[in-house]
């Protein structure tokens, strides 16, 4: 498959600026691989549309402020997005917009840092003094990473970070939002679990293997950049249960549909703590996951291909062209899919 058959055309104002109200008032495309016709409810309604035996898999991650704007000895304006620590005390990878150069300082609101290394595709080194350590540091001057396509011309709203935070997030590390997860409340989860469908928790590290563009129109020689993941024991094992009563394993997003197959790619599903850098394309065999609930992706993105690989891009085109005919809104802040 190349790159450019993952395309479809969205008018821009179907990318959606704002949440839904409420977070279960999001719109719910059902997308069922057993049957000929899509249906069209609502997030609040999943109770009704899974089984008892079922399982969910979250995505506990926290997005952390990461965003930074900061300013090159000239006064030329940067803006940052500190990624992830490196092994380096003090040192950290960033996603750089504007100028940058080895051995260049960088001036914060608070303290300063100085490129160490240029990792190509916009990401460096860069090791930081600042005030304190950098998650507290970014406490104070650091604003929510929300996507480009969300725009906010005068900086982000005292609503957003809430809004841009799944209920369940415990583990901070993501430079990105596990968007599907933002749907959830306790009340959906406590409904869900009345219906006989359990939850269990996974981290992965929302980073730019998530959200950097293909840069090769060919698929087969894309390499995804690795995030950082932690499987607990209790999740494998509730996994393992429900295979075992004949129920579902519904991913909650395509990071953890990644998480999961990754580490099932190279064998048993076992706990622990990894890097994922499975690149999931049209033709993945899928070991763990059944089903899953996911929002409507970028076109020409790795998450494109992968609900193509477990839906069959035709399928996924079809209900893509669907909702764009019936108004429903895209990507972060957008609606949802449930492919069964």
């Amino acid at each position: 498959m190349q790159l450019d058959d993952l395309d479809y055309a969205l008018p821009e104002a179907l990318i959606a600026q704002e949440p839904a109200p409420e977070r279960t008032a999001a719109r719910l495309l059902v997308l069922d691989r057993a049957a000929a016709a899509l249906r069209h409810v609502h997030v609040a309604d999943l109770p009704g549309l899974l089984r008892a035996g079922d399982m969910l898999v979250l995505n506990d991650t926290r997005v952390i402020p990461a965003r930074v704007r900061a300013r090159r000895p000239t006064g030329g304006r940067l803006e940052l997005l500190l990624l992830r620590p490196t092994a380096v005390a003090g040192e950290w990878e960033a996603l750089v917009r504007g100028g940058a150069r080895v051995g260049e300082r960088v001036h914060f609101a608070e303290g300063v840092g100085e490129w160490s290394a240029d990792l190509g595709d916009g990401r460096w080194r860069v090791r930081l003094a600042v005030d304190g350590d950098v998650p507290a540091w970014l406490g104070r001057i650091g604003e929510v990473p929300l996507p480009p396509y969300i725009r906010r011309p005068d900086g982000p709203r005292p609503g957003d970070l809430a809004r841009y935070q799944t209920t369940f997030a415990r583990n901070p590390g993501a430079v990105a939002a596990p968007t599907a997860g933002l749907h959830f409340t306790p009340a959906l989860l406590d409904a869900l679990a009345a219906a006989g469908v359990g939850a269990a928790t996974l981290t992965l590290h929302v980073g730019p293997g998530t959200f950097l563009p293909i840069r090769s129109g060919n698929l087969d020689t894309h390499t995804m950049l690795a995030e950082r993941y932690e499987l607990p024991e209790a999740t494998v094992a509730a996994i393992a249960a429900t295979r075992a009563r004949g129920g579902r394993v519904v991913a909650v997003g395509t990071t953890v549909v990644r998480t999961l197959e990754s580490v099932a790619s190279v064998g048993d599903l076992s706990a622990g703590e990894g890097e994922a850098t499975l690149f999931i394309r049209p033709g993945h065999r899928f070991r763990v996951v059944d089903a899953v609930l996911t929002n409507f992706h970028l076109p020409r993105t790795s998450l494109l291909a992968l609900v193509a690989a477990v839906a069959g891009w035709e399928r996924i085109r079809t209900a893509y062209e669907d909702a764009v005919r019936l108004g429903y809104r895209f990507y972060s802040f957008g609606d949802a899919m449930l492919i069964l």
